[in-house]
């Protein structure tokens, strides 16, 4: 994510009351064999059937139900904020599942009630980002509860679930007292923090500083070796990796370290600006890490430092998911025609090397327009929501076969982007955000029947 334009504003804001009445009812809306909104040559689904609700076309068979909007009350008394964005989803006892889900708020922003306690303040009352939970029943996919589970934040983008049950949520914010954008702003910001999925309230909001101050996207862990992988979202971003100390508990520190590609300065295979060798597609390239200094980074510079030193630039890094065994990364803005690129990052466990390839680089818009979240499917396919924004907003989501193969999944109505696109843990349930007005929305439906 980018910080809103007033256009942006704008065009969020038309949509706001569209088919409210129809949405908020919960209602399940089917893909029938009305109008087709497009064709895809090759493997997919098949051809996106119009929404008659107007909110997302699907593939005939597939469905999708809106269990959270902008504006429900919620357990804690507040109401669901805006901004939905990253999300995870998790297994609980007693038949449960948790979302939580970040909202990408600033101290301008709304706050949706009162909030009881925070990590940061703008001219004394807490800022309004961070994160809510939505608990489930598992199998009829019913809200039982939700509430606000982290505050004081700003902007907060992605993140990324950890193999012990927590929540990695980033602020996409490195600004404080005195800096641009932190007008009002009592504490540096520009952090992760961590939420357990089975919190039932408010926790204490504690930065992990030893990860790193810098524009955050997104995070994975490899769970053979605990190491954090994050991206950011800047032109001339590059990739992080964090090592705990200590395995599972990461606020007890650890090191934080940049990607180096060897023979390969900048992998973002942009024409005019890129610096040497342009990155070949489905190549491995082999990758090395280098440490970091002055990680809380007071004057946002992590990333400068780091390409001095011969880390690899990225064009905005975004989402990041681990596979089987492998990583997948996506930078929004990278390729030569500007549209977007999913790199595959091998981590390298024990003796085995760790490398890189560039995965998928779009060639056109039909194909992949500034790629954003991404998630890993159980059939191995990726899913990747798209963000842009430019005068016609027509966002997507977009499947990526194993084989590198695009097509849509589903086509969002309203101009705005989807966002925090994740899986149940029977794989049968794809969540994903409307990013504003905020919607969030579980998707069921024939998704063995891919050919």
């Amino acid at each position: 994510m980018t910080a809103l334009s007033a256009n942006r504003r704008q065009l969020l804001g038309a949509t706001s009351s569209a088919f409210a009445a129809l949405l908020a009812s919960g209602a399940i809306i089917r893909a029938s064999s009305a109008a087709a909104s497009g064709q895809q040559a090759g493997p997919s689904y098949g051809p996106l059937i119009a929404d008659p609700a107007g909110l997302i076309d699907l593939p005939q068979g597939f469905s999708y139900r809106v269990i959270s909007s902008l504006g429900d009350g919620m357990d804690d008394g507040g109401t669901v904020p805006d901004h939905a964005d990253g999300m995870g989803c998790f297994a609980l006892p007693d038949g449960e599942i948790a979302l939580v889900r970040n909202h990408e708020l600033t101290q301008r922003h709304d706050t949706g009630g009162p909030i009881a306690h925070g990590f940061g303040r703008c001219n004394g009352a807490i800022v309004a980002g961070g994160t809510t939970t939505i608990v489930l029943d598992a199998e009829t996919l019913a809200v039982k509860r939700q509430f606000r589970s982290l505050g004081g934040t700003i902007r907060n983008c992605s993140g990324g679930i950890t193999p012990w049950g927590t929540w990695l949520t980033c602020e996409e914010a490195p600004t404080g007292p005195g800096q641009k954008y932190g007008e009002g702003l009592e504490v540096n910001h520009g952090w992760v923090f961590e939420v357990p999925a089975n919190a039932t309230g408010l926790v204490k909001a504690v930065p992990l500083r030893a990860m790193g101050r810098f524009n955050h996207e997104a995070a994975c862990i490899d769970p053979e070796t605990g190491m954090v992988y994050m991206t950011e979202d800047r032109d001339d971003g590059v990739i992080y990796r964090f090592i705990p100390a200590v395995p599972g508990d990461l606020v007890q520190g650890g090191r934080l370290q940049a990607m180096v590609v060897e023979g390969l300065a900048d992998t973002r295979n942009w024409s005019g600006n890129r610096q040497g060798a342009a990155m070949d597609k489905r190549r491995y390239y082999s990758v090395r890490w280098i440490d970091l200094d002055d990680v809380e980074a007071p004057k946002d510079d992590l990333r400068l430092r780091a390409a001095a030193q011969g880390a690899a630039l990225v064009a905005r890094g975004e989402g990041i998911h681990m596979g089987t065994d492998d990583l997948f990364i996506c930078a929004t803005s990278g390729g030569a025609a500007g549209l977007g690129q999913i790199f595959r990052l091998v981590p390298g466990r024990g003796k085995e090397a760790c490398r890189i390839e560039l995965f998928f680089e779009s060639e056109s818009k039909d194909q992949f327009d500034f790629g954003d979240n991404l998630t890993v499917a159980p059939n191995g396919h990726l899913v990747v929501c798209e963000d842009q924004y430019t005068e016609v907003v027509d966002n997507h989501l977009r499947g990526i076969t194993p084989q590198g193969t695009a097509y849509p999944l589903a086509r969002l109505r309203w101009q705005t982007e989807f966002a925090g696109g994740c899986f149940s843990p029977d794989g049968k349930t794809l969540f994903v955000n409307v990013y504003s007005p905020t919607r969030t929305l579980a998707i069921t439906g024939p998704w063995e029947r891919f050919g």
